[in-house]
């Protein structure tokens, strides 16, 4: 990072370096990376300590400095970044390698961040986790959805399930992602009452992403965070030191296209930056009705108000809507040659194959293009995306985030890291509601037939029988985290912190399109009479809740660093309440339902010793024990606002010990770990179809799971035109005993509930799904020329379980393991080069193929599918738990990002 002041030294520097080469004997290199994420620190400097002489690290963080032959000291700085000496030896005509110089980040500076969001570090902090660089984003990522970059990592799973734009899901350790904490910035994003993470509100986030920490399992994050599967640390680039500006533009499948412009200030006066960045991406999707249309922003700015405080603000946000591919199908419907490989053959004699073959989506069908009725969203009508098609499933979102964060020292031995944010969040997605007319025969499935309904609903009457409707979640979110460190003495180092949240959320259904009707008639609010019941666009209806959210946290933690060891133990105490307010039923007093929980307080326990054997080897361990506080659905019942009595924390045991190597020369890295996670009184809902026309989420209480497994990762860098990496994850994840659920029923209109539905699930001894147990997975490097990068990446998934449906498991008599995934490998093909350019502009061309074999497979799967699934003839249900029975999405086919970077320095 530079600004006009360093501008100038570096231009002096690099004019005496020119000077004096004439007369030097031998050669120093070295490259300069960021300690927490191994990213490259373009324009950090590199002196000779007592003299002039000097270097500048390359955009590659590279440097090289010709000396007389002797022994020097180099001092090693960066703005934001401690400096570092560097004592080394020069001998006539030979190069002196000095390998991965490795700046720590100033506390002040850059290192708030890392702090505020708990990153961990090589060698010292005593969790497993994987970073993923800024450079390796770029490379990897190719317009895809975050999450997709994360799969090159052990013991994770990333899909794109039905290939919606911000559709996709990660899975960590066999945990989905309502059990692995998501940070921004060292703010969680996990949604306040369930946990679920929807991608599509940060489309476009990867563009403003300096780096991604994925610590696995119970991690060193001091906040209670659902991060039972692990915790996936997202950093911004904070208010660029570097001015200029960039821009980007790229096109791929689908009809894919994406322009993104960034500009940086550069530091000005030692004081001040801004960064802003600006994305607009379109396409068509390549599964069918997969379209989007998004934007997406972002704004940083810094100030040091002195060498002791600093602030910085943050802002992004991502409004989008896109067409969505909701319902998995049976593999015949897809490809009735692909379900007779993998042993779906009497499906395909059973079902009929789309003629779209794999891109097939059943929540997508045509319109007559002379309808000319508006549809209503965000408060307010709009035209339709296309006159010839409608979705049934649309996602609207947008949620920004904004965080105020300031970083002081109060003295020698203790500073402060504070963040507020505030998160909003308007939109929410469409679906039917009433009487809709459907095609049973143009696809393996019903769709709607829209030309039918709008007959239907203009014949005879006004009135509009079947619509759709948009299920809307408004919401805000305040928050605050204070973390304050002491240093005791130079061995002992203390944090305590607190976490405080607040929010609220509305759920309504809204009318979205009254498809030729005038209004829509609901009688079921019992707050309404008369012509309120006529519901135009924009009316209420089906249901309207609040929920109010209130959190608060603190925690204690110690760490202990003395030569070669490095230990921490953590303890953290938190406490949440809800609220429920139904808008459109009365109490007992004809006032609105309320409802509100006491106080459910959760605690952990944590800590962990690292041993470092030498500088470049060591070994650790880790332990936690965490009683975590239930989410929303399992303390009042979001239907009903009944209060569940005595909800039960869920309770993890896990612990971890593993090893990190590098060699000498920094060309080989290796780490490994094993763990054991015991996850017991898991509560948790769980989506079902009761009937043809009624889908219902079934509440399961007190299930057990134990997850164990082995993590492996190398990297080797043979020389400058070649190097390899290597993952490897070997699990063993099962429930362990059979559990009881139920779900209520509701009467049509009155909307009160009918009945209390009891099942018991046998579900002990099988295997736990939707993640591959096994993954392998290798990639070659190639530096052909300077400035160019080839990367080839194979993975390979197997040891795959599906899902399970509840009404699959509730027999006692059916021991059969759900349904095993084949097995599959995936080629990927990434390039990237920068070719040589004069002044001050940079450009860059590259290239992402995915699936570059074009390999069929299944990437998500529920066995035994209730309506998609295929059982054979008679009561025993021959075909049960086998592919037959599954539905599924398949994986994309082959698909490709292409473009080009220009950047102005």
């Amino acid at each position: 990072m530079k600004n006009r002041l360093r501008n100038l030294m570096v231009v002096m520097i690099t004019i005496f370096v020119s000077i004096s080469n004439g007369y030097a004997q031998g050669t120093i290199t070295g490259k300069i990376q960021d300690a927490s994420n191994g990213e490259a620190l373009a324009g950090a400097a590199v002196k000779v300590a007592g003299t002039a002489k000097g270097s500048v690290a390359n955009m590659d963080g590279q440097f090289d400095l010709k000396l007389d032959a002797g022994t020097y000291t180099l001092e090693i700085s960066f703005i934001g970044y401690e400096k570092k000496t560097v004592s080394t030896t020069v001998k006539n005509g030979e190069t002196t390698k000095i390998g991965n110089i490795k700046l720590d980040a100033s506390s002040i500076g850059i290192g708030g961040i890392n702090i505020i969001s708990d990153r961990a570090r090589e060698r010292e902090t005593p969790v497993a986790f994987s970073n993923v660089s800024k450079k390796q984003m770029a490379l990897q990522l190719g317009g895809q959805d975050l999450p997709m970059v994360m799969n090159n990592t052990p013991s994770v799973y990333a899909t794109a399930q039905g290939g919606g734009a911000g559709d996709a899901r990660i899975n960590v350790r066999g945990f989905n992602q309502r059990n692995v904490a998501i940070m921004i910035n060292g703010v969680p994003v996990n949604d306040m009452e369930n946990g679920w993470v929807y991608w599509s509100n940060w489309d476009g986030i990867g563009d403003a992403t300096s780096s991604i920490q994925m610590q696995r399992g119970l991690s060193a994050v001091n906040l209670a965070t659902p991060s039972i599967g692990g915790t996936m640390n997202i950093i911004t680039s904070p208010a660029e030191n570097n001015k200029g500006i960039t821009y980007k533009t790229e096109f791929g499948s689908g009809n894919f296209q994406k322009n993104t412009i960034a500009l940086n200030s550069g530091l000005i006066k030692n004081k001040y930056a801004v960064s802003a960045a600006l994305v607009r991406k379109t396409g068509d999707g390549v599964i069918d009705g997969t379209w989007t249309d998004a934007w997406a922003y972002y704004f940083g700015a810094s100030y040091n108000v002195n060498k002791n405080h600093r602030i910085e603000a943050y802002m992004m946000g991502a409004p989008q809507r896109h067409g969505q591919n909701l319902y998995k199908q049976n593999v015949a419907m897809y490809d009735s040659a692909f379900a007779v490989k993998i042993g779906a053959d009497s499906a395909v004699a059973h079902f009929k194959t789309s003629n779209n073959g794999q891109l097939y989506n059943e929540n997508y069908s045509s319109i007559n293009s002379s309808y000319a009725g508006t549809q209503f969203w965000n408060g307010k009508e709009h035209s339709r995306f296309s006159k010839t098609f409608m979705n049934e499933r649309e996602n609207y979102y947008n949620k920004p985030l904004a965080n105020l964060n300031w970083y002081a020292n109060w003295s020698d031995k203790i500073s402060q890291f504070t963040t507020v944010y505030y998160s909003g969040g308007t939109g929410g997605g469409s679906g039917t509601y009433g009487s809709i007319k459907w095609d049973y025969a143009s696809e393996p499935t019903r769709i709607i037939d829209y030309n039918a309904t709008l007959k239907n609903n203009t014949t005879k009457h006004d009135t509009a029988l079947g619509i759709l409707r948009n299920s809307v979640n408004n919401q805000w979110t305040v928050g605050a985290i204070s973390k304050l460190k002491i240093n005791f003495s130079e061995n002992l180092k203390g944090q305590a912190g607190v976490d405080w949240r607040t929010a609220q959320i509305e759920h309504y259904y809204e009318v979205r399109d009254l498809l030729g009707g005038k209004y829509y008639y609901f009688s079921g609010n019992q707050f309404e009479t008369g012509a309120a019941r006529l519901k135009g666009l924009g009316g209420k209806v089906n249901y309207f809740n609040t929920n109010t959210v209130d959190w608060f946290g603190a925690f204690a933690q110690l760490e202990y660093t003395k030569d070669k060891i490095t230990a921490y133990a953590t303890y953290g105490f938190s406490m949440i309440k809800y609220s429920y307010t139904d808008h459109f039923h009365k109490d007992a007093n004809g006032a609105e339902v309320f409802s509100e929980s006491p106080y459910v307080k959760g605690n952990q326990i944590k800590g962990g010793l690292s041993y470092r054997i030498k500088n470049n080897f060591s070994v650790y361990g880790n332990f936690g024990l965490v009683s975590k506080v239930p989410i929303f659905d399992n303390v009042i019942n979001d239907a009903d606002g009944t209060l569940i009595s005595n909800p039960a924390n869920e309770k993890f045991t896990s612990f971890e010990i593993g090893g990190d190597y590098t060699s000498i020369d920094n060309k080989l890295s290796v780490k490994g770990n094993v763990y054991y996670t015991s996850w017991k009184d898991r509560a948790f809902t769980k989506f079902a179809q009761i009937s043809p026309t009624e889908d219902t989420y079934i509440s399961i209480f007190g299930m057990n799971e134990l997850h164990q497994g082995l993590e492996l990762e190398a990297s080797y860098r043979v020389n400058n035109l070649l190097g390899f990496g290597a993952i490897a994850s070997l699990g063993n994840w099962n429930y362990t005993n059979d559990v009881t659920g139920n779900y209520k029923t509701y009467g049509k209109i009155s909307g009160i509930q009918d009945s209390l539905v009891t099942y018991n699930f046998y579900t002990n001894g099988l295997k736990v799904g939707d993640a591959p147990q096994t993954q392998y997975g290798v990639w070659v490097d190639l530096f052909p020329i300077k400035g160019m990068q080839a990367q080839v990446l194979y993975r390979y998934n197997t040891n795959y379980f599906s899902d399970w449906d509840p009404f699959s498991r509730t027999k006692n008599t059916d021991v059969t393991q759900v349904w095993q995934i084949p097995s599959f490998g995936l080629l990927d093909l990434n390039i990237a080069y920068s070719p040589k350019t004069t002044g001050n502009i940079g450009v860059e061309l590259f290239l992402h193929v995915n699936n570059l074999l074009n390999t069929q497979y299944v990437q998500d799967a529920v066995d035994n599918s209730k309506y998609n699934g295929y059982y054979g003839v008679g009561s025993t249900k021959p075909l049960s738990h086998t592919a037959n029975s599954a539905e599924i999405f398949m994986g994309l086919p082959r698909t490709f990002n292409a473009g080009v970077k220009v950047s102005f320095r």
